[in-house]
């Protein structure tokens, strides 16, 4: 579970961390890639109900990259549509992207209804199978897989590569790298397609550890987001790695022992962490 809130929560810090933007829109991009996701898989039913692995990740893959391609195109519009005009001004982006996310939802209710729709696991990727002592569920396994692949892709591109760099300067001095001649505006614009792109895939997985996806579902997870993002450190790729996964087990562990204080164990946390380190686990000053 940690890893996937991890993956969800990957676009939001990728955005706020480079962009500084509080962006409560984010769950519109989860709720649409879970949602063109279950209308992909519907369509290659031959796929996932057969008794493969291989068969059923090639039905996978193209859902998720469609789900992120199409959450990366309304991530374009979003941007130019509602973020742009409030740069710089939280309060406004606050509202104004909560605004968004509403609009979204009644969109998808258009488009696929008002109602929770199953998106059941490929059948190779149900159940568990036995690793020394322990069982381990499949799917969990391939979340795990997903989310290690994200963040060393965020965690390279931004370390190791021009165009991270030039991000990453831009966020301290945008003024000198356009005197370079770089158009910093078109790069911010790329970082916020790819941090909905990277909701969309949020979506895809949370719709299958869920099993079933609705309207709502991003607005649902939102609180959770911020938590994480909040414990890891504003803007902090690994502090949002740390932050996910120390969510994931909070949550598992208090579901099972105590299924009516999940969802405040979390914010327990959040506050203790602060408390401890009010700037978060792992706060990009440290990076």
């Amino acid at each position: 579970m940690g890893m996937i809130i991890f993956i969800i929560a990957s676009g939001l810090t990728l955005v706020f961390g480079l962009m500084d933007v509080l962006n409560f829109g984010h769950g519109v991009f989860i709720a649409l890639g879970a949602f063109v996701a279950t209308t992909v898989l519907a369509s290659m039913t031959s796929y996932t109900q057969a008794d493969s692995l291989w068969l059923n990740l090639m039905a996978l893959l193209p859902a998720m990259l469609v789900a992120m391609a199409v959450a990366g195109a309304l991530g374009w519009v979003f941007e130019r549509l509602i973020i742009r005009p409030v740069y710089g001004m939280h309060l406004k982006q606050i509202l104004i992207t909560m605004g968004g996310m509403i609009i979204g939802e009644e969109m998808i209710k258009v488009i696929w209804g008002p109602g929770q729709i199953a998106l059941p696991l490929p059948e190779s990727l149900r159940g568990s199978f036995i690793l020394g002592d322990a069982a381990v569920e499949k799917y969990r396994l391939l979340a795990v897989l997903v989310g290690v692949a994200v963040f060393a892709a965020m965690v390279w591109t931004l370390n190791r590569t021009k165009v991270g760099l030039l991000v990453r300067a831009g966020v301290q001095d945008r003024e000198m790298v356009e005197s370079l001649g770089y158009r910093i505006r078109q790069l911010f614009i790329g970082v916020f397609v790819v941090g909905s792109a990277l909701a969309g895939l949020g979506g895809v997985m949370w719709g299958l550890y869920q099993q079933t996806v609705l309207p709502q579902m991003g607005a649902q997870v939102n609180v959770l987001i911020f938590i994480v993002i909040i414990i890891g450190g504003l803007g902090s790729t690994t502090g949002a790695l740390i932050g996910a996964l120390l969510v994931g087990l909070m949550a598992n562990y208090t579901g099972f022992l105590a299924p009516k204080v999940a969802l405040f164990s979390n914010i327990a946390l959040m506050v203790a962490i602060l408390l401890w380190r009010p700037q978060g686990v792992y706060p990009v000053t440290n990076r």
